[in-house]
Order: C-alpha cells, then structure tokens, then sequence
C-alpha cells in the first residue's frame, strides 16, 4: 500500500510541474482534467506526507532510545515515541480510507428532480416540502440554489420541480437523496383525520459540463411554444417556453419559468446534460459488471429510501435502518444526523469491498 501511495505522490508531483507549464493554459479541457485530478490527489499526498514526517520522528526517537544512558532523556524519548506510535496508527487508517476509489463527480453542483408520486394534491405538497428541506439544508452549507423548472398545483405544492445546487462538495452529500420518499400524516384536508401515506420521487444528478458529455446538435429536436400557467403576462404571451428532445435516448427535458427563450434553453441544456452523464455512468458500470452496490442503496428512482412519518415525529432511513426525531427540524433543513450516518455507512461498505478484494 505505502508504495501506491508513494507512486500517486509522484503522479501529483508530475501534475504539479505540467500545470505550471503556460501552454497547458491554453488547453482548457486539459488544464481542467489534470486540475480535478490533481486536487483528488491532495488529501492521499497530505497525509503520506504527515506519515513521512511521523516516521523521521520515529527513527530519531528510537536512535536516541539506542543510545542514550541518561535515563530521564530516556524516559522522554520513550514517552515521545509512543505518541508518534499512536499518530503513526492513526494516519495509516486515514490513509486506508483515502485511497478508497473516490467518485469523479463528488465535488460537483447538483440538479436535483423532485417529482411527486403516488397520493395526487397531498404527494404535490410533500414534493414541496422535500424542495424546501434540500434549499434550507443547501442554505446552511453555504450554497446556493436555484430553480430551473417547476410545475406547481396552485394549491402550493409541485408535481414536478427540478433545482439546482451549487457548492463544494454538494453531490458527495446529495447522492444518497435519489430514491422513493414516503410520508405518513394527515392532510390538511381530511375531516375525519386519518392518516395518508404518500410519496415523491427525488433524482439527484452530478451537474455536466460540456467537456464532461457531448451532445450532437444533429441529435436535437428544439421546440419554443408559449409557456402555459403561472408565470406573468411576460411568460404566458411569449414563446419563451423550451422543449429539448434527445433523439438517441428520447429524453425530453421542457423549461417556461425564464421570459428569455435563451435563458431556458440554457437551463434545460444543463439538465440534458446531467441526465445524459448519469445514463452514460450506468452503462459504463453495467459494461464492466460491477454489480456491488453501496449499502445505502442503488440511488434507483424506484427504491423506497426513507419514511417521514409526522404521527411519531420521525423519519427513518430503510438503508442502514438510522431512525431520527425532529421531524420539522429536518425539513427545515436540519438533515445533517441522516447524511453523516449515510456517509459513514458508505465508507464502511467500500472500506469492506477493497479490504476482500
């Protein structure tokens, strides 16, 4: 293991010299490649490095251990080295779940598509609340967000609305999102009160650059009509609207919310885009039989993920069986608990993979 990470810091030394060449500037795709590459050699680097310092230490507290007589400078060095020993071990289980294979798209934006299920006006509003419960959360991590597309109920919730999360580090949280949410609770508009159950789908997407996917204009069908619904005297009378079809894949993704035509095909590009890299990771992974899946869950839109239930002020995540209270808390944001625990999980499941490989 100590020789890979040795030949990484090589690699990133190599990285390194490459970028502070000037031509490399005018290549941006490559300057951008080696960029990401060398920032997900950082952290292995730091902490070879710290070892590698450690490890001097070691050795100088053992010579003075193999020759020293004074028994108080002795006594010292021993105390010196058994916490070098303790700083060593430490580092080393860092350095074991560093070099676990990290995901490209971890330090990327995210788009995030909210879709309500089963349930009619009550799901719409529980979409709602999930969208309110990822921008206050996205809030309190300092990022920002917008929303590209929506289409509302009038009564304020969403059958469809899909947002967009910029910030480092926002994908490496959110993946864990993608799946089916349930909710049990009583709606506002039950008489008798009895309690619904509900559900929403939420898809979480790494944001794609152009360098990331390429898309053939050959590929596209591109129709502009005029957005229908709330929005303004501006939206409802202009053809603003954007409907992209991808030919290949007959993906359709439509945006009304900009008065500006450009300003929604740009938006809706970008979703295109995201869901085009995510059919495209699938089948790269389907190709090389990778059939282990983390145990937080496949991120399939169809797999039940988590339950919101209001009765007993919980919500469970089914993936790794973490129960936790404070449900108002956590749609306003507060999911901090479940995603630590759902990182956690994550890397005890691949830390489990490379140790039986």
């Amino acid at each position: 293991m100590l020789d890979r990470v040795a030949q990484i810091e090589n690699h990133y030394n190599r990285l390194a010299l490459r970028l502070s060449d000037p031509e490399v500037y005018g290549i941006q795709a490559e300057y951008v490649r080696m960029s990401r590459e060398q920032a997900s050699l950082l952290p292995v680097v730091n902490i070879w490095r710290a070892m590698v310092r450690v490890d001097a230490e070691i050795d100088g507290a053992t010579a003075i251990l193999e020759t020293e007589t004074d028994e108080e400078l002795a006594a010292m060095a021993r105390e010196e080295l058994r916490t070098l020993e303790v700083q060593r071990t430490e580092l080393l289980a860092q350095l074991r779940f560093a070099l676990l294979p990290t995901d490209p798209n971890d330090e990327k934006n995210v788009i995030v598509e909210i879709r309500a299920g089963a349930g009619g006006d009550e799901a719409a509003l529980f979409a709602s609340d999930l969208a309110r419960m990822y921008t206050r959360y996205a809030e309190r991590q300092g990022w920002r967000t917008e929303v590209l597309s929506a289409n509302g109920t009038g009564i304020g919730g969403y059958k469809e609305l899909i947002l967009e999360v910029r910030g480092q580090g926002a994908y490496s949280r959110l993946k864990f999102e993608s799946g089916v949410h349930r909710v049990q609770r009583v709606p506002a508009t039950e008489a008798s009160g009895r309690i619904h159950t509900s559900t929403a789908t939420v898809a979480v997407l790494p944001e794609a650059e152009e360098i990331d996917v390429s898309i053939d204009p050959d590929d596209l069908v591109i129709d502009v009509y005029r957005a229908g619904g709330h929005g303004g005297q501006g939206v409802n009378t202009t053809d603003s609207a954007v409907r992209i079809t991808h030919k290949p894949t007959g993906l359709v993704v439509t945006c009304q919310d900009e008065r500006s035509q450009l300003k929604n095909k740009a938006r809706a590009m970008s979703v295109l885009r995201a869901r085009l890299l995510s059919l495209e990771e699938r089948r790269r992974a389907d190709e090389l039989g990778d059939t282990r899946r983390l145990q937080v869950g496949t991120g399939d839109r169809s797999e039940k993920i988590r339950t919101y239930n209001f009765p007993q002020d919980r919500v469970t995540d089914h993936r790794i069986g973490v129960t936790v209270h404070n449900l108002p808390g956590m749609l306003d944001g507060a999911i901090d608990p479940l995603m630590r625990a759902l990182i956690d999980a994550d890397q005890a499941d691949r830390l489990e993979a490379s140790t039986a490989a």
